[in-house]
């Protein structure tokens, strides 16, 4: 008997390159990835006068409060799931997320240039951040650790917009403390 030729299935082995995502603001910001870790950042690709509307805030999701989220109300986090993630936390701001009103605004006390780096004041949203951290934005007036403006005196703050809720927080804080 001649001996039986088994044919075996054909196997294909497909390697994929993980692809960045599109960027979901590309002509206002340039993320700058790193290989290092909370070194990636954003960087504006347009000019705008002071306090004008950067972006508005869309597509969103509900999450709980995570090293990620921004706060948008008293009990309320989500997930940008943008590129805006990338903003980074400076004690001298270029933007304010303004979570009430779901849009990012340009500062009111300077104008936004191209090239400069778009971060805001993580206390201007954030009662109590999920993860504290040593400051180094090298701003004159850093404050060298943030954990959140429930953290922070009124002085601290001083000059900083600050959203709703942080507002009605710091209040009551200082209500108690009367």
């Amino acid at each position: 008997m001649p001996p039986i030729a088994l044919e075996s299935p054909l196997t294909t082995t497909t390697t994929t390159t993980p692809k960045e995502t599109p960027p979901t603001h590309p002509n206002k910001l340039h993320v700058h990835r790193s290989p290092k870790p909370f070194a990636s950042g954003a960087i504006s690709q347009i000019a705008l006068p002071a306090g004008s509307l950067f972006t508005p805030i869309t597509g969103t999701t509900s999450s709980h409060k995570a090293y990620t989220s921004v706060q948008t109300g008293r009990d309320s986090h989500i997930e940008l799931n943008s590129d805006l993630v990338y903003c980074n936390h400076s004690c001298a701001p270029t933007l304010d997320f303004d979570m009430g009103k779901m849009e990012v605004r340009v500062v009111a006390d300077r104008d936004l240039k191209v090239g400069d780096a778009l971060t805001f004041f993580y206390p201007s949203s954030e009662w109590d951040m999920d993860q504290a951290f040593e400051c180094k934005c090298g701003a004159e007036s850093c404050k060298e650790y943030i954990k959140g403006a429930k953290d922070m005196s009124r002085d601290q703050l001083k000059g900083y917009w600050l959203n709703e809720h942080i507002r009605e927080l710091l209040d009551e804080r200082d209500a108690k403390s009367a």
